[in-house]
């Protein structure tokens, strides 16, 4: 599988996902519908899918327009506020692009209705990769806008968690600089979140994206993935990981971020 990243708006990414034995491809959150077809075009591939992460316009914005300009795609979301849906998902929903086998993840806490979706290529060596939206961030977390503590635990812990820990993450904005400045605060004496801060700082300053992580990274440097261990735990004053979870994230909301 190939995954082109396609920055869009400000700081969001969109992604092109394709299968490379059949050419078929499927965008994630096409929020600029002309860029997307621009890059299906350079590629040479037959679009057939969108993989809608969740509702927000600057996730979903895009879809009526795109719909309009390719007409006949399966447009798939966990939720009826996703523009132009044709196709509703759930947990565990199995969806195909050429070869390539696609897994829904139910991981409300942003949005109610927030689908992860996780890629495989069967019977191939290559590591597979998960469309996280706003839900893990290299480093950091979703908004807890429609959901709890608890749901993120279960989110980040249980069922991203759970997933191959060579999967590559790859998140729906580019928020890494400032989500390591607060994880730097949360574990000051956590050397991997200083390399990882080193290393997007000079990505940033040389224009590239700081996308894809591995989940076996997050665990060593994102704190809401964190919340098992002491060190997080002492920080946020909490011995149950999901308490520790909400506490970090009310923190997070009101952090003013040094500019260093």
């Amino acid at each position: 599988m190939k995954v082109e990243i396609l920055p869009a708006l400000t700081d969001n990414y969109m992604y092109l996902l394709i299968d490379q034995d059949t050419r078929e491809a499927a965008i994630v959150d096409p929020v600029q519908p002309q860029k997307v077809l621009d890059a299906v075009k350079k590629h040479g591939v037959k679009l057939t899918t969108v993989l809608t992460t969740h509702h927000h316009w600057d996730h979903a914005g895009g879809n009526e327009k795109l719909v309009k300009l390719e007409p006949g795609l399966r447009v798939c979301g966990g939720d009826s506020r996703v523009g132009a849906l044709t196709q509703r998902v759930s947990h565990l929903t199995a969806l195909q692009v050429g070869s390539l086998s696609v897994k829904c993840l139910s991981t409300p806490c942003h949005t109610s209705g927030h689908i992860c979706y996780y890629v495989t290529k069967p019977n191939s060596s290559e590591p597979p990769a998960v469309f996280t939206g706003d839900t893990l961030f290299v480093a950091g977390c979703g908004k807890f806008f429609e959901g709890t503590p608890e749901e993120m635990y279960k989110a980040l812990i249980e069922i991203l968690g759970s997933l191959d820990p060579k999967t590559r993450v790859y998140c729906g904005h580019e928020y890494t600089i400032n989500n390591l400045k607060f994880a730097r605060h949360v574990e000051p004496g956590n050397p991997s979140i200083q390399e990882k801060l080193a290393w997007a700082k000079a990505r940033y300053d040389s224009g590239e994206p700081t996308i894809p992580s591995t989940l076996a990274e997050e665990f060593t440097y994102n704190p809401f993935m964190r919340v098992r261990e002491k060190s997080v735990q002492d920080h946020a004053g909490e011995s149950d990981p999901v308490r520790a979870m909400g506490a970090i994230r009310r923190e997070k909301d009101n952090f003013r971020v040094p500019r260093d």
